[in-house]
């Protein structure tokens, strides 16, 4: 039985407002999940995953407006949203106050159903590393398309995490980024790469346009268990849609069982 997907590939702007873009992706994506079984959006597409000066003062707790949005579009449409990422503040049991660029999931009854903090900051000592704290927990969430591990962005390149989400039972892979366009080739190879050594979908939904001087690459991917591209979206602002089945993995991984051949790891 196959299940429809879309993949919303926010355009992010400095020109746009982030109210007001928060206002129209949330409209967006109300109405394309109407006609889909699961819904995927990238990573700060509220505030661009460059804009780092943006991260602190648009930070929300995880039961703040934001996710309290997300979980509304999840119960209206009766789908399966995987809402990108936001920057989560959070105070720890030793009282500080971090932030997080965390990932929420959301089933079709609204409830959350799983969140992942990203722990693969990217920045070089800049960036994102600046602002944020990485996380130190792995998630795998119950989904249409089986065990679905979450990951984010610079995460990708990291594919002992992808292996232990696969230890986890993980036979998909949900990835929100903001992936630069001079980096384009490695998104593509990278993501291939991934679905191809552990046998599993990826789902791959990246921002487009340009902000805070950098141009985003877009190229959001559905990718299958064998690492054929099943949907590929262009530059631009973009809704990728299209039907998989999540039936694929376990013939595969029963056709070619590479992963029980593992002596390392």
């Amino acid at each position: 039985m196959t299940i429809r997907v879309a993949l919303v590939q926010v355009g992010i702007t400095d020109e746009e407002p982030v109210a007001e873009r928060v206002d129209r992706v949330l409209a967006m994506t109300a109405e394309v999940a109407a006609d889909h079984d699961l819904v995927v959006l990238p990573e700060l597409w509220p505030i661009g995953a460059f804009a780092v000066d943006l991260m602190a003062p648009h930070a929300e707790p995880i039961d703040g407006p934001l996710v309290h949005a997300l979980a509304e579009v999840a119960a209206g449409a009766g789908t399966w949203l995987f809402g990108g990422s936001f920057p989560e503040c959070a105070t720890g049991p030793d009282g500080v106050r971090r932030h997080y660029n965390t990932q929420v999931v959301h089933g079709p009854d609204g409830v959350l159903a799983g969140a992942y903090r990203k722990v693969h900051l990217f920045g070089f000592n800049g960036g994102e590393t600046t602002v944020m704290s990485s996380g130190e927990d792995l998630a795998v969430v119950d989904a249409p398309l089986g065990p679905t591990g979450l990951a984010t962005c610079y995460d990708l390149r990291f594919p002992e995490l992808f292996r232990r989400l696969v230890d986890d039972g993980a036979e998909a892979f949900v990835l929100p980024a903001g992936w630069p366009e001079r980096r384009q080739v490695h998104w593509q190879v990278l993501a291939r790469a991934r679905a191809v050594e552990d046998q599993a979908y990826l789902l791959a939904c990246n921002e487009a346009g340009t902000h805070a001087g950098v141009p985003i690459a877009g190229l959001s991917m559905v990718i299958d268990p064998q690492g054929e591209v099943l949907a590929e979206a262009g530059p631009g602002e973009e809704v990728l849609s299209v039907e998989v089945d999540p039936a694929r993995v376990a013939a595969w991984r029963g056709a070619f069982p590479a992963l029980d051949d593992r002596r390392m790891g």
